[in-house]
């Protein structure tokens, strides 16, 4: 996969939700585009051995007794004055509950996406897009307090496990994660309790 993601800077006065649906639209083949530090990110396919990955890892979860880990539904994260921080589009997540009537509402109100307080821990598997989850998306991740980040980067071929967020002011480009646990793709990756050590040995086929 070769192809860079296509990037447009969003304008203040339209709500980043009503342009992601535009663009979708207006799509002539089916794309999922996020919103990350104010730019709309149209990210690349994903090929099969991606997405066969992130749902090995997702089965992990599950097989652990996590019966809340998931794959495809989009997130909105929120800032103070309640306006749309970031819509994004994990590839695993361990969720804190079921959807509840008020998050339904939630993403009936906001056209698809739930609070991203639903998210415990989040994952994400780097494809040629890897500074995006390396950069932007784990700051916002980190700015909207999920706990846990857990990232394969088959770039440098690198499995991590990002947890304690910082947000050091109300400027969400600033936050970050202050503990780190990193191993070559194919070790065991430690990750906090409750959860379970992962194995990502299924990334050593690329």
């Amino acid at each position: 996969m070769s192809a860079e993601p296509i990037m447009e800077p969003v304008m203040t006065q339209v709500d980043p939700i009503d342009l992601l649906n535009a663009i979708e639209q207006a799509s002539p083949m089916p794309i999922r585009p996020e919103y990350i530090e104010g730019t709309v990110i149209v990210p690349p396919q994903p090929n099969d051995h991606h997405n066969d990955g992130a749902f090995e890892l997702a089965v992990q979860f599950f097989n652990a007794g996590f019966e809340l880990a998931g794959m495809g539904n989009g997130y909105r994260a929120a800032n103070k004055d309640g306006g749309t921080m970031a819509l994004l589009i994990p590839d695993f997540y361990v969720r804190r509950r079921k959807a509840s009537e008020l998050d339904e509402s939630y993403r009936r109100t906001h056209k698809g996406w739930y609070p991203v307080d639903m998210i415990a821990l989040v994952g994400e598997v780097t494809s040629s897009n890897h500074w995006t989850d390396t950069g932007p998306k784990l700051r916002t991740y980190a700015a909207a307090g999920v706990s846990v980040y857990v990232l394969i980067n088959r770039e440098t071929r690198t499995a991590h496990c990002y947890t304690t967020p910082v947000l050091p002011d109300e400027d969400p480009t600033k936050a970050y994660y202050d503990d780190e646990a990193k191993v070559d793709l194919g070790d065991p990756l430690p990750l906090p309790a409750p959860y379970p050590t992962l194995d990502t040995a299924p990334f050593l086929k690329d």
